[in-house]
């Protein structure tokens, strides 16, 4: 989800809410500590020279149980930091510690916003030697007349 897409979301919601991929709601009384812009600069595994750019949001679950967060106020929190920080329409990228701090992108079902996992991937596949997927192949398709090992045949 970029920017741009949250912002008109938030401009038409009561609640803001958010759900882990699994189900789990992130607590009501939930902070969003920090909205920034990251750059990533890296090179891959092919050699390719890559800069990234993400805005993040940072929710932190604090003992405050009688904090809401409304969606004016996050509203109003995201364009503070699109003026400070001179952020673009970017991704979304959240940060929230469940068992660990984990990355999520961001969703939106209707109703929650929900926080799906990301995945590593390989981003030079073609330059990487990772082998082409294996074709599948049904055991009961092998032809074992000529392939098979017999007794005293010296394939084993």
């Amino acid at each position: 989800m970029k920017l741009s897409e949250i912002k008109k979301i938030l401009s038409n919601v009561d609640t803001v809410s958010f759900v882990l991929e699994n189900g789990t709601a992130v607590p009501e009384h939930f902070h969003v500590t920090e909205v920034g812009l990251i750059t990533k600069n890296f090179i891959d595994c092919g050699g390719t020279i890559r800069n990234e750019k993400v805005v993040n949001f940072q929710l932190w679950n604090a003992n405050d149980f009688d904090h809401r967060l409304k969606p004016k106020k996050l509203l109003d929190i995201i364009e503070l930091s699109e003026k400070a920080l001179e952020i673009g329409d970017y991704e979304i990228e959240v940060e929230y510690q469940y068992e660990t701090i984990g990355k999520y992108e961001l969703g939106f079902n209707g109703k929650e916003f929900l926080l799906l996992n990301k995945k590593t991937a390989c981003l030079a596949e073609d330059q990487c030697g990772i082998p082409a997927t294996k074709p599948k192949i049904r055991l009961s398709q092998i032809n074992t007349q000529n392939n098979s090992c017999t007794p005293g045949g010296g394939c084993c």
